[in-house]
């Protein structure tokens, strides 16, 4: 069977700030309709990585191509009308908006009305569980729901891409599987999404292919198994503060 093609090809990418380099030569591909995980200790550089594709940061070498165009030189706007969405760590929803219309700020990108715009945020909401919650104001929510959310709002921008950012962070496990089973369902519906994220356990469980990164730099990639089986994860992993007096 041939591979699919790479969605998404992130070559040789290096940020530096000032005297620091924070991300040094990355790269990696991600095949159209995979699930890709990012990984590392905090501090590793997945963000910073992460910031690159998005367009919110400018690499200072190196470039990433979606879809076979470079995104050299685009803005994050841009970088999302091309089919690129993303979340942040730090979930930030408007508070005194309803669920709904925090997913319409996303709709808003494709739907050339506003009856457009609010059907696709509400098929969006339904097509993740939260479809019962659109009238409820998000500041109500609780932290599963606003990660939901923070998750539709990426969604309704109708991406081929979705860039998730430790979505799962302060989870329980129990709600970390629900959100696991939700992008499964995305990933199955042909949505192709990079995850960055610590925990092992939950790329281990979801991703086809993982990217594992230490002090900014790659240091191995492949499936979760073999990866978890690499020395230099488990050093990284379980001898980081002896080795380097982090």
């Amino acid at each position: 069977m041939s591979q699919p093609k790479p969605l998404l090809q992130v070559q040789g990418i290096t940020k530096r700030f000032s005297g620091l380099t924070a991300v040094s030569q990355v790269s990696f591909d991600v095949p159209e309709g995979k699930i890709m995980g990012l990984i590392g200790p905090n501090g590793a550089g997945k963000t910073t990585c992460f910031q690159m594709i998005a367009g919110a940061m400018k690499p200072t070498q190196g470039s990433v191509v979606f879809d076979g165009r470079s995104l050299d030189g685009l803005n994050p706007e841009e970088i999302c009308e091309l089919g690129i969405a993303r979340t942040f760590q730090v979930v930030r929803p408007l508070q005194e908006m309803t669920v709904l219309d925090n997913a319409m700020v996303g709709a808003l990108l494709r739907a050339p009305s506003l009856d457009e715009a609010r059907d696709l945020a509400a098929s969006t909401l339904d097509q993740i569980g939260l479809g019962a919650k659109k009238d409820i104001l998000a500041m109500h929510l609780t932290l599963p729901d606003r990660k939901m959310l923070e998750l539709a709002k990426a969604l309704a921008t109708q991406p081929r891409l979705l860039l998730l950012d430790e979505v799962m962070a302060g989870l329980r496990p129990t709600e970390a599987d629900e959100v696991i089973a939700v992008l499964r369902k995305l990933n199955g519906e042909g949505l192709t999404i990079v995850l960055v994220e610590h925990v092992m356990r939950i790329l281990m469980s979801i991703a086809d292919h993982v990217a594992v990164l230490h002090h900014g730099e790659l240091i191995t990639q492949g499936t979760p198994e073999a990866v978890t089986r690499d020395p230099r994860v488990i050093e990284s992993y379980l001898g980081k503060g002896a080795k380097h007096g982090h």
